[in-house]
């Protein structure tokens, strides 16, 4: 995929993990797009190792989609508890 449709697809992984987490969480849509694309990545790295199939099929494909969300709240969460350690 493109680097325009990763950066799509994190914008909106990235926006449907925080729906998902409900809170308050420091950032805003660039740092979104980063929690994102990183989840995407994350989602489809762990779906290759853990179930053993390609998660990263296309840009309209749903197991692209569910990886990269899955992802995405995989590392919010992961960046709530850094940033909530870090601000005690």
């Amino acid at each position: 995929m493109s680097i325009i449709a990763w950066i799509l697809i994190g914008l909106f992984a990235g926006a449907i993990a925080k729906a998902l987490m409900p809170g308050k969480d420091p950032g805003g849509c660039l740092l979104t797009m980063v929690i994102g694309i990183v989840g995407g990545l994350l989602g489809g790295w762990l779906g290759k190792v853990i179930f053993g199939v390609d998660s990263i099929d296309g840009f309209f494909s749903l197991s692209t989609w569910i990886a990269a969300i899955v992802g995405s709240v995989i590392i919010l969460l992961l960046y709530r508890l850094v940033s909530g350690q870090r601000a005690r």
